[in-house]
């Protein structure tokens, strides 16, 4: 079994520097952290301080909007296992979609000395959790930012700009967007406006979006009267759940989805291909996306890995809630939307 001497030894410093870098015990430099890490991995040192009889292990903090979310549920899982086989815990926690949520959760993370944090915010730009001083991060979902080059996401901004242009080809051109708040998630914000940008191209009336919590209201949607006043022939939903609140709305309007309203979504969860029909949505691949940031992390924590962006590849999945109208015919199969990156 490697000892903490041999740690040392290899990170060419004292059996001090290298405990109180393992037992965040003390002040040491970045480039020692940095060192002292890289031994310990290379050698397979493992932490074994305790507290009363309990053995800590090393841990790595993860903050998501809701573990309700089957995509976050996803993201997580790949986390979770890239983690186990690295011998690290993983400490959960989520914001439910509130920014003022957000720091008291990272705070109550950093509590648990973790070797480094998955954050997932609402806003990248605007966070107060990413305005202090942490532990090496990447963030999940969330756009790089000077202070947080770090990051695995897909082109959302791409996304909806596709899928947009899909319901165009399909001869939609009064579109709605529905969407979870933009205060909540800088995601639907950029789904948004790739959406807008793809109807001001083709030179259609651009709807407001639709914004509403991202937590309750679903089950009880109602679009009787944005539904009356726009006239959409199809409707686009930020997140998967809630495009599935949207067939839910319509249908208890007497709205038949495609035949009356066509409707497509974002994420690719499978309670989208068990409905009927078939959803038509973005496929995220939010394991992968997971299991990409937890290795991100483990490369800049332990083995000195320059921070960097990761974008990974979406597509597009044709279900049977789009139909075509106004002569239109869906003449392909399957579209694969960006490149893995």
């Amino acid at each position: 079994m490697a000892t903490l001497k041999q740690v040392a030894l290899h990170a060419k410093c004292s059996v001090a520097t290298a405990s109180r870098v393992l037992n965040h015990s003390g002040p040491v430099s970045q480039a020692a952290v940095l060192r002292v890490r890289r031994a310990a991995a290379e050698i397979g040192y493992r932490t074994s301080g305790t507290t009363g009889n309990r053995t800590r292990r090393p841990v790595i903090g993860v903050l998501i909007p809701s573990i309700a979310n089957p995509v976050f549920a996803a993201s997580l899982s790949g986390i979770q296992n890239r983690m186990l086989a690295a011998g690290h815990g993983v400490l959960i926690a989520q914001s439910n979609y509130d920014p003022d949520q957000e720091l008291n959760a990272v705070e109550a993370l950093l509590s648990e000395r973790p070797t480094g944090l998955i954050l997932t915010v609402c806003d990248g730009n605007t966070s107060r959790a990413l305005s202090g001083k942490l532990p090496p991060t990447v963030l999940l979902h969330n756009l790089p930012t000077a202070d947080f080059p770090s990051a695995v996401t897909v082109n959302n901004h791409e996304a909806g700009r596709k899928v947009t242009e899909y319901l165009l080809s399909m001869g939609h051109h009064r579109i709605l967007f529905v969407s979870g708040n933009f205060a909540a998630s800088d995601r639907a914000c950029l789904r948004y406006q790739g959406h807008s940008q793809a109807m001001a191209a083709a030179g259609c009336e651009r709807f407001g979006a639709l914004q509403i919590s991202f937590l309750t209201g679903y089950d009880e949607l109602d679009l009787a009267e944005p539904v009356a006043r726009l006239r959409p022939t199809a409707i686009i939903a930020s997140n998967d759940l809630l495009a599935l609140g949207v067939i839910g709305a319509l249908r208890r309007d007497g709205l038949r989805v495609p035949h009356d309203i066509s409707v497509a979504g974002f994420d690719g969860i499978s309670i989208g291909r068990l409905s009927d029909p078939q959803l038509t949505t973005i496929e995220m691949p939010d394991a992968s996306m997971g299991t990409t940031a937890a290795a991100l992390l483990l490369d800049i924590a332990e083995n000195g890995v320059p921070p960097r962006h990761l974008e990974l590849a979406h597509r597009l999945r044709k279900g049977g809630t789009v139909r075509a109208i106004n002569g239109c015919t869906d003449t392909n199969a399957a579209t694969s939307i960006g490149a893995a990156a």
